[in-house]
Parts: structure tokens; C-alpha cells; sequence
């Protein structure tokens, strides 16, 4: 079968940052990424960025998912969902989706889930409270 040179890659590891390499500046990644040596900075991916058990990155993250199994210090915004491995070690705020935080990991951060925040039935409606002043000073 024969590749065209246009054709998608989702889903397929398209870059890999091994073990002793050091990367300082913004990476943009088409395609997903894998981290098993240092990132210092950001990094914008199109589809999954992997850190692994190896991988220390201290950037702020921009990607459709990520795994992280290493050492990461940074906020991370994904599209989808976010996974804390076991033995990660995560210090950075995360939004997302759908958050997966395995038993033996540590977290230290803030997590958002969504814009709105959740109705759980037994708290008082959120009040505008402007708009009850401009009400009430019309009478």
C-alpha cells in the first residue's frame, strides 16, 4: 500500500525526546509526543504529549491529552483528559476534561474541570448581584 505524503498521523508517536537530550524554548508538535529526557519552557501538541518515567519537564503544556509518569512542574490545559501515573511527580495546575490520578501519585496543584461549576443540589443559585441593584433602584 502506498503512503501519500499528506496523510494524517493521528495517533502515532511522531516525536521523541530521549533520555540525555535537553530542550530549552517552544516545541510544536503535529502529531503526539513522547518526553524521556528534560523540556525547560512550552510546549503545543496536536494530539497526546507523553512524559515518561525518565522525562523532567518544567513547561507549560497546550495539548489534546497527556500522560505524565515522570517529573513535571508547569500547568497543563488539554482538550480531553489528563493521566498522573503512579510514580509521577506533578506541581502545576491542570484544566481538563477528564482527570485520571493513579494511586502512589503526588499532585500539588489546582485542578478545573470545566467553566461552570457543578449544581450539587443543596447550594443557594448562583445571584447576579449587579443586576438585583439596578432592579431595586428603579423603585
Amino acid at each position: 500500500m502506498k503512503k501519500g505524503n499528506n496523510q494524517e498521523t493521528s495517533g502515532l508517536m511522531n516525536t521523541i525526546i530521549g533520555r540525555d537530550t535537553v530542550i530549552n524554548g517552544t516545541l510544536d508538535v503535529k502529531g503526539a509526543l513522547r518526553v524521556d529526557g528534560e523540556v525547560l519552557g512550552k510546549i503545543n501538541c496536536s494530539d497526546c504529549v507523553t512524559v515518561g518515567t525518565t522525562g523532567n519537564v518544567q513547561a507549560e503544556i497546550e495539548a489534546d491529552s497527556a500522560i505524565v509518569a515522570g517529573k513535571m512542574s508547569g500547568n497543563v490545559t488539554t482538550s480531553d483528559r489528563i493521566e498522573l501515573q503512579a510514580n509521577c511527580e506533578m506541581n502545576g495546575d491542570l484544566h481538563t476534561k477528564s482527570l485520571i490520578i493513579e494511586e502512589g501519585a503526588i499532585f500539588c496543584g489546582g485542578c478545573s474541570m470545566n467553566d461552570n461549576p457543578p449544581d450539587l443540589g443543596f447550594l443557594a443559585p448562583k445571584t447576579d448581584h449587579k443586576k438585583e441593584l439596578s432592579e431595586s433602584d428603579i423603585d
